[in-house]
């Protein structure tokens, strides 16, 4: 395996996902099967072109079935299943509708209850990717002719399970998607690339496509917990409309956008909606943090003294700058600020078709400003 990648001139571990560990334990659990052997490690091939060569553990051999798993190893990644076991069981079972292999969620493998997922509803959360690699390294033991490997008119049974699932489950965005009762079997590639951006904005993007399947057709976009808590605390909205944009606004708005959704309402803290205003639409630190010079701008077109732009300089937060405004009375700011990150968005995603509004807030679910329609819009998700 390449084991490291180079991001921003650091050296980070890859790592492998969940659609590999099961797939390792599929294909260990189904040689052991077979042979009656007990092996350390097995090979599988990835989507991605990297072979992997993964410990077999927790073995437990029996004449009518065979378990093992294969520990998740995230690399470098920020990943809530890092380290978890990921078991498969590979039994032989008279055959069920013409299935030569049939592949199912054991316990802490979650169940789909939702539309929109690339899993249907009522079925485990093992995804194609994954599905297709459990299948494709399972044929490398059995062949291609499973009556004469099996027997005739046998079925090989595999089971996926995670014995923490349940509870790991929690740490995922897997509650958000009507995931229940534990982990999704996942992977595009098998392999985890750390720190990468584009997963994480695809996983936020899939309950955007969700909700629309559902015949949902506006949308209310929130960076993370506190606009979640603003939305459902101070304006008391339906929380089916609420989705996630983490720092990544401007691709969760040209997702909406090219979803079909034509209104679109935005709530959020100053400290990131003051980046928004200035037409930044990734507001994570590292990529750009101007809050202070956006701040102090916007203060000095209201012909603000001197001496308030550079208490405003010196403070270390927008929390603290909101303090600093409040005392002197230049509370209209907000408003402004909302509308310019109305006028941004709408820039941005360069049509007259979607309605937009924007709400800014403080840390303690204050309500600062809004965008000139905002009520109206409001009244829409009631």
């Amino acid at each position: 395996m390449e084991e490291y990648v180079y991001i921003d001139g650091k050296k980070y571990r890859r790592g492998y996902t969940t659609g590999s560990c099961a797939t390792a334990a599929s294909k260990a659990a189904t040689y052991m099967l077979l042979t009656k052997k007990k092996i350390k490690t097995i090979n599988i091939d990835t989507p991605k072109g990297i072979p992997l060569t993964l410990d077999v553990q927790n073995i437990s051999l029996n004449n009518d079935y065979v378990e093992c798993s294969i520990k998740k190893d995230g690399g470098d990644d920020i990943d809530a299943t890092h380290t978890m076991d990921i078991y498969a069981k590979a039994e032989i079972i008279d055959r069920e509708n013409g299935e030569d292999i049939i592949v199912c969620g054991g316990y802490g493998i979650g169940v789909v209850t939702k539309k929109g997922l690339s899993v249907e509803v009522g079925k485990a959360a093992i995804n194609p990717t994954p599905m297709k690699m459990i299948n494709y390294e399972i044929r490398k033991v059995i062949g291609e002719d499973i009556s004469a490997t099996l027997g005739e008119g046998k079925s090989l049974k595999i089971t996926i399970s995670a014995p923490k699932g349940e509870e790991i489950a929690k740490k995922t965005f897997n509650p958000r998607l009507g995931i229940i009762g534990g982990i999704s079997i996942i992977g595009t590639t098998g392999i985890v690339e750390p720190m990468s951006d584009e997963g994480w904005k695809k996983s936020l993007s899939i309950e955007l496509k969700m909700k629309k399947e559902q015949g949902l057709d506006k949308i209310i976009l929130v960076p993370g917990n506190h606009g979640e808590q603003f939305i459902r605390e101070k304006l008391n909205l339906d929380m089916k409309y609420v989705v996630r944009t983490s720092n990544f606004i401007g691709y969760m708005l040209k997702e909406a956008q090219r979803m079909g959704y034509k209104k679109i309402l935005m709530a959020g803290h100053i400290g990131k909606f003051i980046k928004l205003s200035a037409g930044i639409f990734n507001t994570h630190s590292k990529v750009a943090d101007a809050r202070s010079e956006i701040l102090i701008s916007n203060l000095a077109l209201m012909k603000a003294p001197y001496d308030l732009l550079e208490k405003i300089n010196e403070c270390l937060t927008a929390e603290e700058a909101v303090e600093v405004i409040n005392e002197n009375n230049y509370t209209e700011f907000y408003d402004k600020v909302s509308n310019k990150c109305r006028y941004k968005v709408k820039q941005y995603l360069g049509d007259d078709d979607t309605e937009v509004e924007v709400i800014m807030f403080s840390m303690d679910k204050t309500l600062l400003g809004k965008s000139d329609n905002t009520d109206s819009l409001v009244e829409v998700f009631r």
